[in-house]
């Protein structure tokens, strides 16, 4: 009997702004203050995360 397996991609649970608020900060610690290109990659895709789940309000101040 042959099983077929799925294909769809389950999605990762959404952390709070707050969490990745605070792995930008680590980024930031570990880096010195100067950011490799890996590490710019990094801290974008991280920003485009929090923006993503921080409420509208809370990004104008």
């Amino acid at each position: 009997m042959l099983h077929s397996m799925s294909t769809t991609v389950e999605a990762a649970p959404e952390r709070s702004a707050a969490e990745v608020n605070e792995e930008i900060r680590a980024l930031w610690r570990r880096s010195g203050g100067t950011l490799t290109t890996e590490q710019r990659a990094q801290y974008q895709r991280l920003v485009m995360e929090w923006a993503a789940v921080t409420p509208q309000s809370h990004r104008a101040a």
